[in-house]
Formats: C-alpha cells, sequence, structure tokens
C-alpha cells in the first residue's frame, strides 16, 4: 500500500505493521500527523508474508518472523528476521532509485514491525533519515556491535512504548532503549499510560519527530 503526496515526494516514510495486522493498519494515522504543509511525503505500508506463528499454535498470518516463545532466545528467528530484513532493504533501495535521498527516508514499525525496522536501519549501509519503533523491542541485541552499520551510527531513533502493554511488556521496549544507549546510539524514549496501541499524545509526537528528521535539509547527501 502507497499513499502518494500531491506534489512529487520529497521524503518518505516506510511503515511495518506489527503480527497479525496488514500494510493497512496504520493507513488511517496519515492524516492525523499533518505533515502536508512540511514537506511531500511517500508512505509506502508493506504487507509481512504469510508464516506459520509458533506462539499462536502454528496458525498462518502475516508475521515478519516466526516468534517461537515469549523469551529473549524465542521472541525471534533469525532466518525470517534475515529474510523480512532483505525484504526491507529492497523497499529502501526502491525508495532510493525513485530518486528520494536515503537521508530523506524514515524506516518506521509497530510491534513486531518496529523490531524489524530497528534491525534494518541500524545495519543499513546508506544515511537514514531516522527509524521510529512503537511498542517494539530489540531482537538478538548481542549481535548488534559486529553488525551495526557506521553510516547509521548516528540515525535519530524515537521509540513510544505503553506502560501496560500485555503484548510486548515495556521492560522490552527498556532493554532495547538501554542497549542502543549503551552501544552509542541517541534516542528519544517516551512512555504513555496505554496498552499495545497508539493513543492521540503519542501522535502527535510522532509528527512533530518526523517534521524534524523529514524536513533537515543539512541530511542530505
Amino acid at each position: 500500500m502507497v499513499l502518494e503526496p500531491e506534489a512529487p515526494a520529497q521524503a518518505s516514510v516506510i511503515w511495518l505493521h506489527g503480527l497479525g495486522a496488514d500494510g493497512w493498519d496504520f493507513v488511517p494515522v496519515v492524516d492525523a500527523l499533518r505533515l502536508t504543509d512540511a514537506v511531500p511525503v511517500r508512505f509506502t505500508f508493506p504487507h509481512a508474508a504469510y508464516r506459520p506463528v509458533t506462539v499462536n499454535a502454528g496458525y498462518v498470518m502475516r508475521a515478519w518472523y516466526d516468534i517461537r516463545s515469549f523469551t529473549p532466545e524465542g521472541r525471534a528467528d533469525s532466518e525470517g528476521l534475515a529474510e523480512s530484513v532483505r525484504r526491507v532493504n529492497a523497499y529502501l533501495e526502491a525508495e532510493i532509485a525513485r530518486g528520494v535521498p536515503a537521508a530523506r527516508i524514515v524506516l518506521a514499525g509497530f510491534s513486531q514491525g518496529g523490531a524489524v525496522a530497528l534491525s534494518a536501519a541500524l545495519r543499513f549501509p546508506r544515511q537514514l533519515a531516522g527509524v521510529m519503533a512503537l511498542s517494539a523491542y530489540l531482537p538478538f541485541p548481542a549481535r548488534l556491535a559486529s553488525e551495526k552499520s557506521a553510516a547509521n551510527a548516528g540515525v535519530p531513533i524515537l521509540m513510544c512504548h505503553g506502560r501496560q502493554d500485555p503484548v510486548v511488556p515495556i521492560e522490552m521496549g527498556r532493554e532495547a532503549r538501554e542497549v542502543l544507549g549503551a552501544a552509542g546510539y541517541t534516542l528519544e524514549w517516551h512512555e504513555y499510560p496505554m496498552q499495545h496501541e497508539v493513543c492521540e499524545e503519542e501522535l502527535d509526537e510522532i509528527s512533530r519527530w518526523l517534521r524534524a528528521r523529514l524536513t533537515a535539509a543539512d541530511r542530505v547527501r
């Protein structure tokens, strides 16, 4: 699903949905972000592939990777995550080929999609405008030190999470914040009195953050 601006796109947001949802899930938030007066932005909402998910009794649904258990070791499968990162890299390269510089592209995601966004953005070999992970976590944190990209060592990161999240407990998000901070990344962290969802206050913060990232002319290389 792609939403084109009225004028030729000068920036792009690629937004990955959560487990069991699809690319249509976050389309309704675009109007709420009120970016039309800032910069012409193309929004791309890809669909994850269908695959069986172990923690959901093997039920086949849209998922960026399998989740075998709700433990640090089982919350992402290495092969499935690598496959989705390759797909995301292809989306990023396609935007660049269409004329949007990497430094004008934000990679965003919610829940499992946010985990993939972090995994892909921090390893992508070209400088991105930013990465946004909502109600998400960092898969395989121990691998980041050896796999991270120097090009995105200073990429702006926005993380938001609900304090009452029963799906991705906020402790998982806080763990990601601590790991990323220890690795030298600078990120904004916001938490809200909500569950596994997005609230109006959070959307206002996302709008502010995206405006800053996508209108920063000095980030274009």
